[in-house]
């Protein structure tokens, strides 16, 4: 499949596919195979693999890069801070739901009424009445009694307890930064390899963005994992501060009610599109075709959700990192946001959303990009950007066309697929405008994004190619 087949698939939705890429997508054939089949961003979890591992991806993405003259978009996802429980001489216990049970300091195996929790920052953190999750949620403890070095709990949601489970503390803000020691060691390795974003687990508050900031240092784009219910209490500052958002709900959804996650990812969709910033919704989407074709219809449901609700993006966790179908997953979720997005429902709810614009130059110009596209019925809207700032404001209007954003920077074209309806071309920008209409052109045509006689909506700063200046110019340009 050459390029113009590949633009050609990736037009027919405005939605963005995120793989995650591990055991199942190793290879340049497993890899280029999902990105035929619509992937257009791909993440490499730092939870696991060594960087040998993620270095021989990202190597094997931009070599697909260079083939098919399609910008890659790579996402670096932190671990975060990994709170565990330790281990027990029989390897597991049964807990009963009314007994007491003592998490510790002590460097020792447990056993039916103890064991290690080696985590001092937790219990000291931790007040009488507060609520520890064991291995997903599955077990519930309360703490009816604290010392310096322990927590004595009462089990409310009883069960079989074993070795390194995961611990969740969903009423709890704890003084932890979101990026731990080895967080660090992978930032610093993933921004050298040259990845485009950097996704930061478990933010509280605004200032773990900040300090992640401080070590970044405008090298690259962040996005903040929504995956605790202290960043729900915290999400506009948090909002405001990152370049991305991703709902996590995986841990959220162990940390809140379950019949609040839809709730809440309706609300934070609307919060980030509304500041303009990218919003990814993952985990669990298409989790049973980790190992069968075909997803459950609730599955299916699910990912139409996300898409209705306006969604940049949605992702693939395990499906594509280690399932045994990782190309049906991409291709089903391909075929889910495609069928929606042709949806009478969906075109009208997005026209509905209607987001009143800053008073800026640049939201003013893609305010009336929106409109002009609407009323004359154009095919596409070109955007030419330095930054990538316009491209994202007219991005949060959710045109019914696509943004053909053309920029002579490299890292913003990659950065910028991640953002709905937005195809990234990379070009040197000149001082002629009318230079850079006739590329604009070029690539409309070339790319079939629309037919000879239609409609073709252009932004740019003026004069062309003066970087710093805000969006000022809007162009209609016939095909």
């Amino acid at each position: 499949m050459n390029s113009n087949n590949i633009r050609k698939k990736i037009l027919q939705r405005q939605t963005k596919i995120v793989a995650t890429l591990g055991p199942s997508t190793s290879t340049m054939e497993e890899i280029e195979e999902i990105f035929l089949a619509g992937a257009d961003v791909f993440r490499l979890n730092f939870s696991h693999g060594s960087h040998e591992d993620h270095q021989k991806r990202y190597d094997i993405l931009r070599k697909l890069e260079e083939k098919h003259h399609v910008p890659i978009c790579i996402i670096a996802d932190m671990q975060g801070p990994k709170i565990r429980i330790g281990s027990f001489i029989n390897k597991k216990e049964t807990l009963q739901v009314d007994q007491e049970f003592t998490l510790d300091l002590k460097n020792e195996p447990g056993d039916s009424t103890r064991v290690s929790l080696p985590h001092p920052e937790v219990i000291k953190s931790m007040e009488k009445d507060s609520c520890l999750l064991i291995d997903d949620g599955n077990l519930k403890l309360k703490v009816i009694k604290k010392t310096k070095k322990s927590l004595i709990t009462k089990v409310l949601v009883g069960g079989v307890i074993s070795d390194k489970k995961g611990v969740n503390i969903p009423d709890t803000i704890l003084p932890v930064n979101s990026l731990t020691p080895k967080d660090e060691i992978d930032l610093e390795y993933a921004i050298n390899m040259g990845v485009d974003w950097i996704a930061l687990s478990f933010v509280q508050t605004k200032k773990d963005v900040e300090h992640a900031k401080s070590i970044i240092k405008d090298r690259v784009s962040i996005i903040s994992k929504i995956e605790k219910p202290s960043a729900l209490v915290n999400l506009d500052e948090i909002i405001e501060i990152s370049d991305g958002i991703m709902l996590a709900r995986g841990d959220l959804g162990v940390e809140i009610p379950a019949e609040n996650v839809p709730v809440v990812q309706k609300k934070v969709i609307k919060k980030s599109r509304k500041a303009g910033k990218p919003i990814i919704i993952a985990t669990q989407m298409l989790e049973s075709m980790i190992n069968k074709p075909v997803p459950t219809r609730a599955e299916t449901t699910d990912v139409a959700t996300a898409v209705y609700d306006g969604a940049d993006a949605v992702m693939l966790s395990a499906e594509t990192a280690s399932g045994k179908f990782a190309k049906e997953a991409v291709t089903v979720m391909q075929n889910i946001t495609k069928r929606v997005e042709r949806d009478s429902l969906y075109l009208n709810e997005q026209r509905e959303n209607y987001l009143t614009p800053n008073h800026s130059k640049s939201d003013a110009i893609a305010y009336a990009a929106y409109q002009t596209t609407v009323g004359l019925n154009s095919s596409v809207i070109s955007t030419f950007t330095i930054t990538g700032f316009t491209t994202l404001r007219i991005a949060r209007e959710r045109p019914p066309v696509p943004i053909v954003s053309i920029t002579s920077e490299m890292a913003v074209a990659r950065r910028l697929m991640l953002v709905y309806g937005v195809h990234s071309y990379f070009f040197n920008v000149t001082d002629s405008f009318e230079q850079m209409k006739e590329e604009a052109l070029k690539i409309v045509r070339t790319h079939k994004y629309a037919e000879p006689g239609d409609n073709m909506v252009i932004t740019a700063s003026y004069p062309i190619g003066s970087n710093g200046l805000e969006t000022n110019m809007l162009h209609i340009a016939t095909i």
